[in-house]
């Protein structure tokens, strides 16, 4: 099974790309579980909560058969959020991701230099150079394929890096 993951800060672009490349290569996206998670709480979310999150993000990854889907965001994002804004990370989350380590995963790293937006469920306005830094870093660290998307034309640079994965 092929994955291709958008990843990133905050507001960098990531659902937008996800749903456009579903779109344009007529295929399926798996949706980040966290909004609609946080979205019916009546609650501020928590770290417990994030583990519930993590959970249920990669149930769905797993229930998937497709041989070529679109993720918008996986454990990573979780880990480095847990980690960020808490200074820990469940074990479970980081064991998952430590398993997908021989997956064939493609991650799109989408770069913070759009204009941030609001949005109640946005946290990080002013540290988004820095939580892309930490991606990058997870990312080298796991050694997974990856590609910085950046600039306007988002979509035109990450259909021409999944045409050369594919290929």
């Amino acid at each position: 099974m092929n994955k291709i993951i958008i990843i990133g800060p905050e507001c960098s672009g990531k659902t937008t790309l996800a749903n456009d490349l579903s779109n344009a290569l007529n295929l399926p996206v798996i949706a980040e579980y966290a909004r609609d998670y946080i979205s019916e709480i009546k609650y501020k979310y928590q770290q417990s909560d994030l583990i519930k999150i993590a959970k249920e993000q990669w149930r769905k990854e797993k229930s998937i058969n497709q041989s070529l889907t679109i993720f918008d965001t996986d454990l990573i994002t979780l880990k480095i959020w847990s980690e960020f804004k808490y200074k820990k990370c469940d074990p479970w989350i980081i064991n998952k991701i430590n398993e997908q380590k021989d997956e064939s995963r493609l991650y799109l790293l989408c770069n913070p230099d759009i204009k941030w937006e609001f949005d109640p469920q946005r946290e990080n306005q002013f540290d988004r150079d820095k939580i892309f830094q930490i991606y990058k870093c997870e990312l080298q660290t796991l050694n997974h394929d990856y590609f910085i998307i950046k600039d306007q034309d988002r979509l035109v640079q990450a259909k021409k890096i999944i045409k050369n994965f594919i290929d």
